[in-house]
């Protein structure tokens, strides 16, 4: 039993000065076996062995490997599928910037599988931001849905939806709904729903495989507000009930639960996909909208999240 003991202490002692050679010292797997006498192949299994029994601690001192710390925090802290942190710019009041461009690596990475996927995207600035940064692409074999309508109070075409800026980019088969974002009643938005070219666009998207959303905020400088979807006392109205977000329109409270009655019995948006049977990512960050994002989180309306920094300090702090 002794010697037993005594050989498994002699090969951790091995694994702790492998482990140093290779991590500390900077030495190469072939250096490593050359200075203790053994085989490349053992020198690779004492390598992975010091890092397998605790004995090398690795960390990474780079801006970058505090937001993978951050990000596997926030994904065990509220059990989500996907989390992606990017370093924040303190001296940069920008709503978009970083999580932009990882919100198009995260849609490209989606858009170059070779087996067909049903992608749905939300609307808003954030999602604008990075549907511009995408590469082009050809990917006829993939069907991108709208969830939301693309008409706009006045009778235009929605600045802010994404639908057409994705078709022209990567050439997928695009499904726009072609509706106001809010209707003027509950029963125009169930007549608009019944419409035959209506109905297959929202059955496309309750079976998307990954969807993007953005999340507003509804403090003054509500986008639904800002962007003439809804009036000033509707705002507050929204308000008043306790709405802290909103996604696709839906309105939400702290507790991520939609608010009953008020503009949430017009919006015209297909429902958020089930989050059990596909991937939704919100992508989103800034002081103003976290309490949207932490309800987001929290109640799981999505189960992924692109954020920065700054708010990912503040979701774990909350």
């Amino acid at each position: 039993m002794a010697q037993k003991t005594d050989s498994s202490t002699s090969r951790l002692d091995d694994a702790a000065r492998a482990g140093w050679l290779y991590y500390v010292a900077g030495n190469t797997q072939e250096e490593i076996a050359a200075k203790l006498g053994i085989s490349r192949q053992s020198a690779q299994r004492l390598v992975s062995l010091s890092v397998s029994e605790g004995l090398i601690k690795v960390r990474l001192d780079h801006p970058i490997g505090r937001c993978m710390d951050l990000a596997a925090r926030l994904k065990s802290r509220f059990a989500l599928d996907l989390v992606e942190v990017v370093p924040s710019d303190p001296a940069s009041a920008s709503t978009t910037i970083g999580v932009a461009e990882a919100g198009a690596a995260e849609i490209e990475r989606w858009l170059k599988r070779t087996d067909p996927i049903v992608m749905a995207v939300g609307t808003g600035r954030t999602l604008k931001a990075a549907v511009e940064q995408l590469m082009p692409m050809e990917c006829q074999h993939h069907k991108v849905v709208s969830l939301t309508g693309n008409i706009a109070p006045d009778g235009s075409a929605a600045y802010y939806n994404v639908i057409f800026n994705i078709a022209d980019s990567v050439k997928a088969r695009s499904f726009p709904m072609p509706l106001p974002v809010i209707a003027s009643s509950a029963q125009e938005r169930e007549l608009l729903h019944a419409q035959p070219m209506i109905r297959p666009t929202l059955a496309l998207a309750a079976h998307a495989d990954v969807t993007f959303i953005g999340v507003g905020e509804m403090g003054p400088e509500a986008p639904l507000y800002l962007d003439g979807f809804i009036t000033e006392a509707e705002l507050k109205a929204l308000q008043k009930a306790g709405a802290v977000g909103e996604i696709c329109g839906w309105a939400f409270d702290a507790d991520g639960r939609l608010i009953d009655g008020q503009t949430n019995e017009r919006v015209a948006s297909a429902p958020i996909p089930s989050r059990e049977q596909s991937l939704v990512v919100a992508i989103a960050k800034g002081s103003k909208k976290l309490p949207g994002i932490r309800a987001v989180v929290n109640r799981r309306l999505a189960n992924g999240l692109i954020t920065d920094e700054l708010t990912a300090e503040a979701l774990l702090a909350g």
